[in-house]
């Protein structure tokens, strides 16, 4: 149907239309600024999202016409996405539009092509699988850092208020959280440390001999005992077998897939100590600044428990957000998490207090 045949739109139509196509121009400014930080492929495949989108753009300009008017503004989410891709770009932006790609509401709309509606169905895809890449990127010392954050505030969080329960001075209270600050922080840096290097030790430990490289030019090729590598790794013994025919045949030492992997998604040991070190200890020390500037009894209770809610609610957004969940759902279960901890040992300490008294 040519322009000049369509029906009349009515207001309700334009107004839609307008939107989406504020919206359409908003991410697609998005994908561009992404772009701009990356290179390669990444570059490439950001760029080509963005004339995704710019294709969907002519198909609501070309609708509306004459109707299409002054541009207009994205939604408020697509231009804080926007601002974000701007000036940080990274995970947490993909992350951002993964979530946007998903609540696209074209499926739902007669007005969208079927081809509009499975693109927005595998952009979604895409920016997962390139968000996908910067958490592997970043997976190792993030976990160290997030868990580390969190332990800090709830384990610090649990033991000034149950310590405080009793009855002690507001000192005491003090020297007790510092000294579960440094306590835990340590602890969490050695856990840490060990629990990773001994992770990449039983990985290395896989990784197949080079002095074996060595010896293929001189393998017999009619008995062809290289499969027998290949059937251990799980190959079955035709594919094994042609495998090993492949690997005989070439002629250069070595090939793409022996290279010794890197395991960035575990991290380092050092790296995941000191992360968890200090976001443990930054964790930690929240909860223990009302006593810091002077607070006492119910009022450094009190305050406590607002500190560590709101860093507690932060970071679970936060995780929620990398995650791809929702993320007032986890910033929610993360506060009735650490809520219901620290509950705990403020009852155990009141009822410990009168026991003493």
């Amino acid at each position: 149907m040519s322009p000049t045949d369509r029906p009349e739109p009515t207001r309700a139509q334009v107004r839609r239309w307008r939107r989406y196509l504020a919206d359409e121009r908003a991410e697609a400014a998005v994908y561009r600024d992404l772009a701009r930080r990356r290179e390669g492929e990444e570059r490439a495949i950001l760029l080509e999202l963005a004339e995704a989108e710019r294709r969907h753009e002519e198909h609501w300009r070309e609708l509306l016409g004459h109707h299409v008017g002054h541009p207009k503004r994205g939604a408020v989410r697509t231009r804080v996405l926007g601002w974000l891709a701007r000036r940080f770009g990274g995970v947490f932006v993909l992350a951002l539009a993964q979530r946007a790609e998903a609540r696209s509401s074209y499926a739902g709309d007669d007005d969208a092509t079927s081809a509009m509606v499975a693109d927005e169905q595998i952009h979604g895809e895409v920016v997962r699988s390139l968000a996908t890449r910067g958490r592997s990127r970043m997976s190792g010392m993030f976990r160290a850092g997030v868990f580390g954050a969190n332990d800090g505030l709830v384990s610090n969080l649990a033991l000034v208020l149950g310590i405080g329960a009793t009855g002690v001075s507001a000192q005491t209270v003090l020297f007790t959280g510092l000294a579960g600050l440094l306590a835990g922080a340590l602890s969490m840096a050695a856990g840490e440390y060990v629990s990773v290097r001994s992770q990449r030790e039983l990985l290395e430990a896989s990784i197949p001999d080079p002095r074996a490289q060595e010896a293929i030019p001189h393998l017999d090729v009619d008995a062809n005992e290289l499969a027998l590598v290949y059937r251990a790794r799980g190959m079955s013994a035709d594919a094994a077998e042609e495998r090993a025919r492949e690997v005989l045949s070439a002629t250069g030492p070595g090939r793409a897939e022996d290279a010794e992997p890197d395991y960035e998604e575990i991290g380092t040991g050092v790296s995941a100590a000191v992360s968890s070190f200090c976001f443990f200890a930054s964790g930690a020390l929240l909860p223990v600044l009302p006593w810091i500037f002077g607070l006492s009894g119910t009022a450094a209770v009190v305050a406590a428990a607002v500190i560590v809610g709101a860093a507690l609610l932060l970071t679970g957004a936060v995780v929620g957000v990398l995650s791809g969940a929702p993320p007032l759902r986890r910033a929610l279960r993360q506060l009735a998490i650490g809520y219901g901890a620290a509950s705990v040992t403020y009852v155990l300490g009141l009822a410990f207090g009168t026991t003493v008294s």
